[in-house]
């Protein structure tokens, strides 16, 4: 055993995420795809419980989104599954969709990084075009997730995949 091992604290992991990362898998894209996948799940469930926190509060106050008294009205269900017989019920569906979009965000990551960095050691060269390329494929791939999913949806979210990620490589020298 070495002297030179040091103890080191969750804290202290955190720090140093960005510098080398959780996964060593043997492979750049393999440890790419994976870091990423994690990342944005963990972004994901964080967002999908924090937009449920948001409607249950909205729900609670009588009020809309748009800050306008729903008394007297139907009040519109944003995610209809939450809202079991039982509390148990609730949070089993709560769970259940938190894991859907943790399970989103992170194909969307994983898959887009995986493809960036793919066409990068393909081509030689990380511009727009495969900025493109990746977030077409990206779009389709998570238009594919929904629950309903046509033709024009799959095309409409692969330009939109497709214009944000060449969008977000032309800005990415300007700021």
């Amino acid at each position: 055993m070495s002297s030179n091992m040091e103890t080191r604290s969750l804290l202290d992991e955190l720090r140093n995420f960005d510098k080398g990362g959780f996964f060593d898998l043997g492979h750049p894209l393999l440890n790419r795809v994976a870091e990423s996948f994690v990342k944005a799940a963990g972004i994901g469930a964080v967002q999908a419980v924090s937009r449920e926190a948001y409607f249950t509060a909205i729900e609670g106050s009588g009020m809309d989104s748009s800050g306008i008294s729903e008394i007297g009205a139907t009040k519109k269900q944003h995610l209809p599954d939450l809202r079991g017989e039982t509390n148990r019920k609730s949070l089993e569906a709560m769970v259940k969709n938190t894991g859907k979009e943790s399970l989103q965000w992170g194909l969307a990551a994983g898959m887009y990084s995986g493809l960036t960095f793919g066409l990068k050691e393909a081509r030689g060269a990380h511009d727009w075009k495969n900025s493109a390329v990746a977030g077409a494929i990206t779009g389709a791939a998570l238009a594919l997730t929904s629950d309903d999913h046509s033709h024009e949806q799959i095309v409409q979210c692969a330009i939109t995949g497709a214009a944000i990620s060449t969008a977000a490589n032309l800005l990415s020298g300007v700021f």
